[in-house]
């Protein structure tokens, strides 16, 4: 490779590690710097390449979380270990199941999301009411996020960390910080589940994944402080912007 597109994808794998960090959606970044670097690339090793650096990413920030913020490992672990399954089960499905038949969905959902996060300040915030969380509610946010989230992953994947941050903080009155935690964790399993199946396919570029990670890693470390330092409102400002630029690149895809 030549010396400027080792540069441009260490750098895009740097700032994709601090957008997974916040509010997910790293992917946005690397995956169209690969297919613009290797235009021949088949989208799936892109993806696999894509999981192997991200999931260094995504396991830093998890622990930066961890240890300077509450996270309820009662929720976290068991949406972490279902989310493993699932997002393999994803990744699997993946190539009988056309991208077409998701973006529109998943657009949809993501204007949806922009809009109820512009009218409603107070969600996420910290100021709801969390009396009616019931173990129920509980549950039911593990299975969204580990299973369907977790399978959604590996199957498509553009706007995973929204989802995930949506689910905790609309479920169980989370802030978007705490809740950003969570998807953290949730996140290592469903990109642990879906790197293992793209490896078996071989279709991972190690050396180049692994490259990216160290700088991927620099980026997450960045990002994951920023947003305990920064807080709730911090992140939901980025969680619109990631939220805007997935719309477009979304819409670019489908109709472009």
């Amino acid at each position: 490779m030549d010396l400027e597109i080792v540069v441009v994808l260490l750098v895009a794998a740097t700032a994709a590690g601090w957008v997974d960090a916040v509010v997910g959606g790293g992917g946005l970044i690397l995956i169209p710097a690969l297919l613009t670097a290797f235009p021949g690339l088949p989208p799936a090793t892109a993806l696999g390449t894509n999981k192997l650096t991200a999931i260094t990413g995504t396991t830093v920030a998890a622990v930066t979380y961890a240890r300077r913020t509450r996270l309820d490992r009662s929720l976290a672990l068991p949406a972490a270990g279902l989310a493993v399954p699932a997002a393999g089960f994803g990744a699997l499905s993946a190539s009988s199941l056309p991208a077409d038949w998701f973006r529109p969905i998943i657009m949809s959902l993501l204007i949806g999301v922009a809009v109820f996060v512009t009218l409603r300040p107070s969600f996420g915030s910290g100021i709801q009411d969390a009396e009616g969380v019931t173990r129920r509610r509980q549950l039911l946010a593990i299975a969204v996020a580990g299973c369907g989230i977790g399978f959604y992953d590996g199957v498509f994947g553009p706007g995973t960390g929204t989802f995930l941050i949506m689910t905790f903080s609309g479920l169980l009155s989370m802030e978007f910080l705490q809740s950003s935690a969570l998807a953290k964790v949730v996140n290592v399993g469903t990109n642990l589940g879906a790197l293992t199946v793209f490896a078996l396919q071989g279709d991972v570029l190690w050396a180049l994944g692994l490259g990216m990670a160290v700088c991927n890693i620099a980026g997450a470390a960045v990002g994951a402080r920023t947003a305990l330092k920064r807080g709730s409102g911090f992140v939901r400002w980025v969680l619109l912007v990631v939220v805007t630029a997935l719309v477009v690149k979304l819409a670019f895809d489908q109709f472009g």
